[in-house]
């Protein structure tokens, strides 16, 4: 039975009735699965209210307020907020899923240099949004325009008559990576952005810049990890201080320093302790972090999320690379990538959309890298077929076996990969 329409026939406000269908984790008609990943994966808006219509509108203020523990982004926000008071710039927050974006655009908008030169600052959540008509009817309902099929020259015309004003659209991956709404999301985005005094901000997934925009130089760098000091500092803000930091950094270890993992962790050790954590984490992994209701409490809706990217379930091989990263936590070169002759087709293309995803990176020995949590997911609830372990192994088999021959060495032994000990 398909899916009610997400937009109300005669408002073009988001429709109340299928909500629980499309965006609640539990409902009756949850999302069709994509290569395995599971199939509720839960898109919910951080909070929904109906008006006195029965209509489903998204109250974004409080999504507005700003994270009160906020440790390592000095850099990118002084670099935002410069961008932003020199002029009405066009920004892309990008990284993972968990890295951060959205606390660094809230941050943002509450910076005193911004808000004084930006009276209108808009946040909207396009997390629940699937088609840029869907975006112009959550930007509408906080304008407080009228309702109506399709709000989009409504709210450009709207927008056009204020004065100066900052719009950031969070999440709008949502309608970005699909396919058959990339084209309308990006015509939308190039109409705001010939209004000379909007600033524009956008929060995507990925590292990617979506088309049809003339971004602000220099690009804002697609967000990193924390440095181990901030991740510290966010730990102890949120679990206190008198834990044994030997403990903390074991613990940071398995969040690779990602400040969702990281606030989660902590919360859990507030709680818990420790000891107990640690404990849990050798048998429950990230499923010790899953226990919330939405991707913003919940690590494995998050990755799972991640996975379901439209880039990387149409690209044959790319979750088969990805499957094979969990295992190697040196990652792999491009002359292991190519000369290991993995079963895997266009292998360089896969490699291009792991990282395009943010699902993978290159480190600063230009290896292919997944993130310990990511990887941890994926042994846990997508491992890696033997079929396509085989090749490496037999590459780095006969390395080995030049290695004993030109260098004599008796200290050489086979290798043998468990993906189960990794």
């Amino acid at each position: 039975m398909p899916f009610p329409s997400p937009l109300h026939p005669d408002t073009g406000i988001p429709n109340s009735s299928a909500l629980p269908r499309r965006l609640y984790p539990g409902g009756k008609a949850p999302m069709p699965a994509l290569r395995g990943i599971p199939a509720s994966i839960p898109r919910r808006p951080r909070s929904v209210r109906l008006n006195n219509f029965g209509l489903c509108i998204f109250d974004t203020n409080l999504e507005q307020v700003p994270s009160k523990i906020f440790h390592g982004r000095d850099l990118e926000l002084t670099q935002i907020a410069q961008m932003l008071i020199q002029q009405c710039a066009k920004i892309a927050i990008l990284g993972p899923g968990g890295i951060g974006k959205t606390n660094l655009a809230r941050a943002a908008l509450h910076h005193p240099g911004v808000a004084a030169k930006y009276t209108d600052r808009l946040f909207v959540s396009c997390e629940s949004a699937t088609t840029s008509i869907e975006i112009a009817a959550v930007i509408g309902a906080q304008l407080g325009l009228k309702p109506g099929k399709n709000l989009t020259k409504s709210v450009l015309h709207s927008l056009a008559k204020k004065s100066i004003c900052l719009l950031i659209l969070d999440n709008l991956e949502t309608t970005w990576e699909p396919l058959d709404s990339r084209s309308g999301t990006e015509d939308l985005l190039s109409s705001l952005t010939d209004i000379p005094h909007l600033a524009l901000m956008v929060t995507m997934r990925g590292v990617e810049h979506p088309a049809k925009v003339r971004w602000t130089r220099p690009f804002l760098p697609p967000l990193a990890p924390l440095s181990l000091e901030a991740a510290q500092k966010m730990f102890r803000d949120i679990a206190e201080d008198y834990h044994d930091p030997e403990d903390i950094d074991q613990l940071l270890k398995f969040t690779d320093n990602m400040p969702l993992a990281v606030d989660l962790m902590a919360h859990l050790v507030a709680f818990e302790g420790c000891s107990l954590v640690l404990a849990r984490l050798q048998s429950e992994k990230t499923s010790v972090l899953s226990e919330g209701a939405d991707k913003r409490s919940n690590l494995d809706t998050s990755i799972a999320l991640s996975l379901s990217s439209p880039r990387l379930t149409v690209q044959t091989g790319a979750m088969d690379l990805l499957q094979l990263l969990s295992i190697l936590p040196d990652g792999l070169s491009d002359v292991e990538l190519i000369q290991s002759n993995l079963v895997i087709p266009q292998i360089r293309a896969c490699k291009s959309v792991l990282i395009g995803t943010s699902l993978a990176y290159l480190d600063n020995k230009k290896r292919l890298k997944s993130l310990v949590p990511i990887r941890e997911y994926l042994q846990c609830f997508h491992p890696v077929a033997p079929a396509i372990v085989l090749p490496l192994q037999t590459y780095f088999q006969s390395l080995l076996g030049t290695y004993k021959k030109y260098q004599g060495s008796n200290q050489v032994t086979n290798i043998s990969f468990d993906s189960t000990k990794h």
